[in-house]
């Protein structure tokens, strides 16, 4: 085949999109995948990458990864270009949401730096054993789980550039284990929850057809997110203006990096490029508020972005797990491994811990922010649709404003990830800063009053403050 054509990427993608449309019909058949609900990029990618492991798709794994890389950028600026707006919002205390918000902030705070501490002591406990780790090893840990696998295989691509070989298909390793502890220790924690919950309420069962992921002919539905036309077609198409805006603010994302990469060193260059998911996100807010100003803001339409976003997302996860390579992961096996089954146990206890200590809607934002911080804001959203299927709680309007909350945390921390490349800094010294992190954020709950004394996490719930809630069951 002539590839001076450029055929290549473009059927990477296209296999990426095949491995879709398996993971559709595998969920749709298989009761296992049913029942932990995962999702189908997640069981597609599975799929496509032991195709190319095993060497049925002869394509390099980097066309792979660029395509993650370049979905996670676009993904974000979609969401600085969404208006975020809820149906209830209105009703739901402006307080009451920030406080909420604000206490996943914490958790974050909490969390990632464990996770980080984690990940440098066991690396450390390895290297004592004889293994060669490249000092960053164990930040795919925090950076794998709670930032998810686009920003892994960001940094990834950093350590790379300092000479840590195969980071990306280790960083995305990480990733993948993030979210089999998500659906795989996520899912009884709901379902124990949701027994519990119930046992005095009328049970509303989950329908076949969510547990499917299909939905049924003609039925239905309240529609979220619906897209409307903001231009004339014989202008030009919807979709086509709403992906030109997102180019816009990349072109410009683009520029911002590539100037301030010719300011710095040549050695922490590389750094601007692995946040540049995270300039993007401040372009398209910018951009968002000056067309507010000017008027003209109608014209960025959120049902379009949010298909865009979803879109993007689910070619990533897809992209990020058929990019990696096991042979790498094989000669790694042991360290990935026990810091993924340390970090994923000691996560799960600790925001369990934290969230049993909420004065309220304990499993919502419990189940949310599990499915956050080892996966993305896609699987946390996922997890707390089973305990609050029709948002009947301030929980999703939390999340609405955790993102611009959060931000600056989510930069500083990636940042500090690569420390011990790029700032020179010791192991003890990473260590320090991530220990001081977490014992500020940890006397904030306190002083917050977000650690109380300890509640059944399973009886704190929307239903305490809505006579008209019903609690859904799963299937058996």
């Amino acid at each position: 085949m002539d590839n001076s054509l450029g055929f290549d990427p473009v059927i990477a993608f296209s296999l990426i999109g095949v491995f879709l449309v398996i993971g559709v019909v595998l969920r749709a058949k298989i009761g296992a995948l049913q029942r932990f609900l995962l999702p189908s990029c997640l069981i597609g990618g599975t799929l496509g990458t032991i195709f190319i492991n095993l060497g049925f798709i002869d394509l390099q794994f980097s066309y792979f990864e660029n395509i993650a890389y370049q979905f996670l950028n676009i993904s974000f600026i979609s969401i600085g270009l969404t208006r975020n707006k809820t149906a209830n919002q209105s009703s739901i205390n402006g307080k009451t949401v920030f406080r909420g918000a604000f206490w996943m902030v914490l958790i974050k705070g909490v969390v990632f730096p464990l996770q980080a501490l984690i990940g440098i002591i066991l690396v450390l406990g390895f290297t004592m054993l004889g293994y060669n780790l490249f000092p960053s090893f164990g930040l795919f840990l925090p950076l794998g789980y709670v930032e998810g696998p686009g920003q892994a295989l960001s940094i990834a691509k950093v350590y790379q550039g300092f000479g840590f070989q195969h980071a990306s298909s280790i960083g995305l390793m990480f990733a993948t284990m993030g979210y089999i502890f998500c659906f795989f220790l996520g899912m009884p924690l709901i379902r124990a929850g949701l027994k519990k919950r119930v046992s005095n309420q009328k049970n509303d069962e989950i329908p076949g057809h969510f547990l499917k992921g299909i939905l049924p002919r003609n039925h239905n539905f309240k529609s979220q997110g619906v897209s409307h036309k903001t231009l004339y077609s014989e202008n030009i198409d919807n979709l086509a203006f709403q992906i030109a805006l997102i180019g816009v603010v990349y072109l410009i994302t683009y520029s911002i990096c590539y100037g301030i990469s010719l300011l710095l060193p040549a050695e922490i260059e590389r750094i601007i490029w692995g946040i540049f998911f995270g300039v993007g996100l401040g372009v398209a807010v910018l951009l968002s508020k000056l067309l507010q100003k000017l008027g003209v803001d109608y014209l960025v339409d959120p049902g379009t972005q949010n298909h865009i976003t979803g879109f993007s997302l689910d070619f990533m996860i897809a992209g990020t797990l058929m990019a990696i390579q096991m042979a790498v992961i094989w000669e790694n096996i042991v360290p990935i491994l026990i810091i993924s089954l340390v970090g994923g146990l000691l996560t799960l206890f600790s925001i369990v811990y934290f969230g049993k200590r909420q004065n309220s809607l304990a499993l919502e934002r419990t189940v949310l922010v599990y499915g956050i911080y080892t996966g993305q804001m896609s699987t946390g959203l996922l997890l707390l649709r089973i305990v609050d299927p029709d948002f009947k709680s301030p929980v999703l309007s939390e999340l609405g404003v955790y993102p611009f909350l959060v931000f600056p945390f989510t930069i500083a921390f990636i940042l500090l990830t690569t420390g011990l490349v790029a700032w020179g800094w010791e192991t003890w010294q990473l260590a320090a800063v991530f220990g001081v992190i977490m014992v500020v954020s940890l006397i904030l709950l306190k002083g917050l009053n977000f650690w109380g004394k300890p509640k059944d996490l399973f009886e704190q719930n929307l239903l305490s403050e809505s006579p008209s809630g019903n609690a859904p069951v799963l299937e058996n």
